[in-house]
């Protein structure tokens, strides 16, 4: 999403390069691009206005230290004005049991999908998530809701006999008594619009539920129209977060930028893909240095720890030590990374990976990787020397590709293994030196 206003951001720094000291002058130009940038992000142009203002007022008159230069020191001021504007301090949820989140928003928001996606997240955490269909009025929304639960083993509560809105909220905190639940999640209905129906059904809900957190659901795709639906509910049930979902699409970024300076509330949750664990815990300081184009180590590393097994990445190192690599653990290594989300989303927490694309390609040649190895027998996959002309065909028609594909695999594997064996080796020194050189040219080819 922030594809586009860190590309802007970069090239406006770029400028200060060789600067001795910070002034208004030599900064004006760079500091009307910052501005820009964030305007063609549709960031509100108050927050943009008050943004750079701050951002000068940090900057003008600053020594530029002996270990950094002027850009890196304008640099750190932004990202730390990146991240006040984002909204400081902690972003966690209240720490109370039960726990009872309302969530509230317009129809397309996402809040169902949120629910379940929250509800995961608090199960991961150690709570016994109850989730409830509050939404008499879509079709299907409550089966919808129950389908998610049930995928998830997740807990449901609905009545489907009434559209007493505020009693089927009684109710499932009752049924959460007896289940024993401890966080109860209240997916409410929607509307195209803000209207005063909406307003009030989900009032009197709040009033009969007494919630600890109401959090609203809005689609980060809105830009400044999010903004001004969070003002409107803010203002009348007093949110306590908000939850921006649709991240990973294109747009522009402005409503996760607008929206804490604007409303006063912080963000607490963000969506970023389809699937139920593309959903994290908003980190402002982590984001900031997305934006700036500098990574989000921490965030990877999370990632990493929560769907890489700890004992089989223990026996993959050992067997990479040992040059003992074949086909089947390259296949679970595979199946490891694909849990992590896309190869996109992967690069751009590394620093300055974040304008790096690899697109759908990279995706589809995973999957022909994978089909690739499905289609060998174990012994295959464990000895791809035995790989004959014939056993090639026969992979390659079970996988639906090109003879020509299975031979670009098996090279690119044996050549893999034989660096194996050089990192065990006396040619370990030589291979680096090699590297290395490489390096100072350009790069490794292919990477």
């Amino acid at each position: 999403m922030f594809e586009s206003l860190t590309e802007k951001l970069t090239s406006a720094l770029r400028n200060l390069r060789g600067v001795g000291r910070l002034s208004e002058e030599n900064m004006a130009e760079a500091l009307k691009e910052v501005r820009a940038a964030l305007l063609s992000a549709d960031v509100h142009f108050k927050v943009a206005r008050e943004f750079v203002d701050q951002v000068q007022q940090q900057c003008v008159g600053q020594e530029v230290l002996r270990s950094v230069t002027p850009g890196q020191q304008i640099v750190k001021i932004i990202h730390d004005e990146l991240v006040k504007l984002l909204g400081e301090g902690s972003t966690a949820l209240t720490e109370k049991r039960p726990l009872k989140i309302l969530l509230v928003g317009l129809h397309g928001s996402g809040k169902t999908t949120s629910a379940a996606k929250l509800g995961r997240l608090l199960k991961k955490r150690g709570y016994r998530p109850l989730l409830v269909a509050c939404d008499v009025y879509r079709p299907a929304a409550i089966d919808q809701l129950e389908i998610l639960a049930q995928q998830e083993g997740l807990g449901f509560f609905s009545d489907r006999t009434t559209r007493d809105v505020p009693a089927i909220g009684a109710a499932a905190v009752q049924a959460a008594q007896a289940q024993q639940a401890d966080a109860i999640l209240f997916d409410t209905a929607g509307r195209l619009q803000i209207d005063q129906d909406l307003i009030e059904e989900v009032r009197q809900l709040s009033a009969r539920i007494q919630p600890d957190e109401v959090i609203l659901v809005a689609d980060g795709a809105l830009g400044q129209e999010a903004v001004n639906v969070a003002k409107a509910f803010h203002s009348a049930l007093r949110l306590t977060g908000l939850i921006l979902t649709k991240l990973d699409g294109d747009a522009r970024g402005g409503a996760a930028l607008s929206i804490k300076s604007v409303t006063g509330v912080p963000i607490k949750f963000v969506g970023v893909g389809e699937k139920a664990a593309d959903f994290d815990q908003f980190y402002p300081d982590r984001l900031a240095s997305r934006i700036l184009g500098m990574g989000d180590v921490v965030s990877l590393v999370e990632k990493a720890q929560e769907h890489f097994d700890q004992k089989e990445t223990e026996r993959m190192a050992e067997k990479v030590r040992k040059a003992d690599f074949n086909l089947e653990d390259f296949l679970v290594q595979l199946h490891q990374v694909k849990k992590m989300g896309s190869m996109d989303s992967i690069l751009g927490m590394l620093p300055g990976m974040s304008g790096v694309k690899l697109g759908d390609g990279a995706e589809r040649q995973m999957a022909r990787t994978e089909a690739i190895i499905k289609s060998m027998t174990i012994q295959e996959r464990r000895k791809p020397e035995i790989l004959n002309g014939n056993r090639r065909l026969r992979i390659a028609n079970g996988s639906g590709v090109k003879v020509v594909e299975v031979n670009q695999l098996i090279k690119q594997f044996q050549q893999m293994q034989k660096m194996m064996r050089m990192m065990r080796g006396p040619g370990a020194k030589k291979m680096m030196r090699q590297m290395e050189a490489m390096r100072a040219k350009g790069g490794l080819p292919g990477m």
